[in-house]
């Protein structure tokens, strides 16, 4: 076989590639419009409603004036980049609440009105005049929800800050891909999740529960950084008069048999011994008797759905109105 030969071999792999990938991406398209995809939905939050944040410590933030239709449902991002109504710097007479959290918060996969934030805005709000303002980001930990405070939810001057905390949050703030643009393409992202499926199938040792255990051992930087922010924040707080409060909300795979039980009292015993007020929502939850499954937002994708939502706020709300809200 000669050089010629080799090379024309070679020119037809490629372009039964090329035809191969355009073929898959234009297959992948016309059905993530009619069906949902976990990983290229997460994909297109990320590329859609996402940028580059100018403080490394925050890493992304979201586009002010963004809209997208994800998992089913509207988003959309008010003026100040957060998936909220729009509120005015300037106080008036109501109650002022900032939330923190990551993509619980910011309510994926369920509809604005239905996510905890607005739900307890609403019943809070029946007690007296309550803005509650929802910085909740996708992928975001707790230093850089406590950066992002220091950045855009101080500015809002709130009589309280209530952080939702979840398992993940411990884990170390992520850098930003530079194939972003190349995830654009609905192929990459799907060839991608069954390559990062397969691995994580094959790799030896390493278990959902132990990931996220692992992260909460004395030394994982990570976990360091994440007191660290906590502490950070109650400074914040303290320096201002504004009043700090914890939930804590468990991981949805496993409730009756909580894998996580040690890591949250780690953590909830943290926060009390620096008299952080907090609340683990982890017992409420373990009274639920149907599967686990019922309260995911779809089959592959454990986020809280709207009724999962909904028993957050109920369990939550006495905590959260203490002090100022009631006046108890």
């Amino acid at each position: 076989m000669n050089i010629n030969e080799i090379l024309k071999g070679l020119a037809a792999m490629c372009v039964s590639l090329i035809i191969f990938l355009v073929l898959l991406e234009v297959t992948l398209q016309i059905y993530t419009r009619v069906a949902i995809y976990y990983d290229v939905e997460m994909s297109r939050y990320a590329t859609e409603l996402k940028q580059k944040a100018d403080n490394p410590n925050i890493g992304h933030v979201h586009r002010p004036g963004a809209e997208a239709h994800l998992m089913g449902v509207d988003v959309k991002i008010n003026s100040d980049g957060f998936r909220d109504e729009e509120y005015s710097l300037e106080r008036t007479a109501a109650h002022r609440i900032v939330v923190l959290g990551d993509s619980l918060t910011f309510g994926w996969g369920v509809e604005q009105e239905d996510t905890y934030e607005a739900i307890l805005e609403r019943e809070l709000g029946q007690i007296r005049p309550v803005e509650m303002i929802n910085t909740g980001h996708g992928n975001y930990n707790t230093v850089q929800q406590v950066n992002l405070l220091r950045e855009k939810g101080l500015a809002y001057n709130p009589d309280k800050v209530v952080v939702f905390f979840f398992i993940n949050d411990a884990e170390v703030t992520p850098v930003r891909s530079k194939w972003t643009p190349i995830a654009r393409l609905r192929s990459v992202t799907f060839l991608w999740s069954r390559v990062r499926g397969l691995l994580t199938r094959t790799a030896p040792g390493q278990t959902f529960e132990s990931f996220y255990s692992d992260l909460y051992e004395d030394d994982q930087p990570g976990f360091v950084a994440m007191k660290e922010a906590f502490l950070e924040l109650q400074g914040l707080c303290e320096e201002r008069g504004i009043q700090l409060q914890v939930v804590m909300i468990p991981e949805l795979h496993n409730l009756t048999d909580y894998p996580f039980s040690n890591e949250y009292r780690k953590v909830y015993d943290f926060l009390q011994a620096n008299n952080i007020a907090a609340i683990d929502l982890t017992d409420d939850f373990a009274t639920y008797t149907e599967a686990p499954e019922t309260l995911w937002v779809a089959l592959d994708d454990a986020h809280p759905n709207a009724p999962a939502h909904r028993m957050i706020a109920d369990f939550s709300k006495d905590f959260i109105a203490r002090g100022s809200v009631s006046n108890e």
